[in-house]
């Protein structure tokens, strides 16, 4: 027989189903780190000895994050249709562990936004600081190819390989801004999505295991 009645019943069934879309958003943001982290013109921007991984930390830090929802979400159903009291205070203090590491990698991301973005300007900035150096002049291809876009600097280098651009090609130091800034907007607004969810499903979780426990004591 179920442990909780009335209003209640409706809070585990909600808590269900929140479970359910927790895990689904756990996916959503494990897809998405991985589409981050194998998207073709962020592996051929961030390719090379000397590249700049930063960016690359930022997005296993979401991918671990979506993997945990997934686990959390499913153990969060199975308590929930348990109404098991050390199942849902498990549930809650994981969601709590996991809040905090999503303020802290929203910490880690703004503060390191601008530093990511400089070292990815550096790295290509490097490579074609030397003409003579075939693979910096490779990399500096490849920027311009994925990035539509080309030099950045006024150096005689740079002035080589833009020849046949048109003039109103973009430089690739703003194009890199704007290019790691987009991802980085969306690492920044799925991790304020996950946090919102995670304090209704810690609400959700803590009333119903408050229900639980009273449900006890009358008994």
């Amino acid at each position: 027989m179920s442990k909780v009645q009335g209003g209640m019943k409706c809070v585990k069934y909600l808590l269900f189903v929140f479970n359910f879309i927790f895990w689904l958003s756990g996916l959503l943001v494990l897809a998405v780190g991985l589409w981050l982290r194998f998207d073709p013109q962020t592996v051929e921007l961030l390719t090379g000895e000397e590249a700049p991984d930063t960016f690359f930390i930022a997005v296993y830090i979401l991918l671990g994050a979506g993997g945990l929802m997934m686990l959390v979400g499913f153990f969060g159903c199975f308590g929930a249709v348990r109404e098991s009291q050390c199942l849902l205070a498990s549930f809650f203090a994981c969601l709590l562990i996991i809040f905090g590491a999503e303020i802290a990698a929203g910490v880690f991301g703004f503060i390191t936004k601008e530093q990511i973005v400089e070292e990815v300007q550096k790295f290509y900035s490097s490579s074609i600081a030397d003409v003579s150096n075939t693979n910096g002049t490779v990399i500096a291809f490849i920027y311009h190819q994925t990035l539509n876009c080309c030099g950045g600097s006024t150096s005689d280098t740079t002035t080589a390989l833009c020849a046949d651009k048109p003039d109103n090609t973009q430089d690739c130091l703003t194009a890199i801004t704007d290019f790691f800034n987009e991802k980085l907007h969306i690492i920044g607004y799925i991790g304020i999505g996950v946090a919102g969810v995670m304090i209704i499903g810690m609400i959700f979780s803590m009333v119903l295991c408050c229900a639980i426990r009273n449900s006890r004591e009358v008994i």
